[in-house]
């Protein structure tokens, strides 16, 4: 009697490749998964780090911008990569292109003038 369910259990003895099917079905999955870490993850992130690229590329004098370092300041000057950055009254620090975060809020007046 156990041995008449447990044949029954494991199947019909017959062809082995007969459940098989169609062997794309078995990449569906892998398929879906990418699909969804693609627009979830992957695309939106591209999206932004071309924000950040343009931003970065048309600073000008007189922007107010965040470092990477949590540095508030203002452009005062850009040679090439490098940016000078108004931090307080007379004050002045000079930081590379790639490590500014981004724009400061406009309504923030990040240098104090008296």
């Amino acid at each position: 009697m156990f041995l008449e369910n447990l044949a029954f259990a494991m199947g019909q003895a017959g062809d082995p490749q007969a459940g098989a099917g169609n062997p794309f079905t078995a990449f569906i999955p892998l398929i879906l998964m990418f699909a969804i870490f693609y627009f979830l993850l992957i695309r939106p992130q591209q999206k932004k780090a071309k924000e950040h690229r343009q931003v970065l590329a048309n600073l000008k004098r007189g922007d107010s911008v965040l470092t990477n370092g949590g540095i508030y300041g203002r452009i005062i000057d850009i040679q090439n990569d490098v940016l000078t950055l108004e931090i307080g009254d007379k004050m002045q620090i000079k930081t590379n292109r790639a490590y500014i975060a981004g724009l400061a809020d406009p309504n923030q007046d990040v240098v104090q003038k008296n």
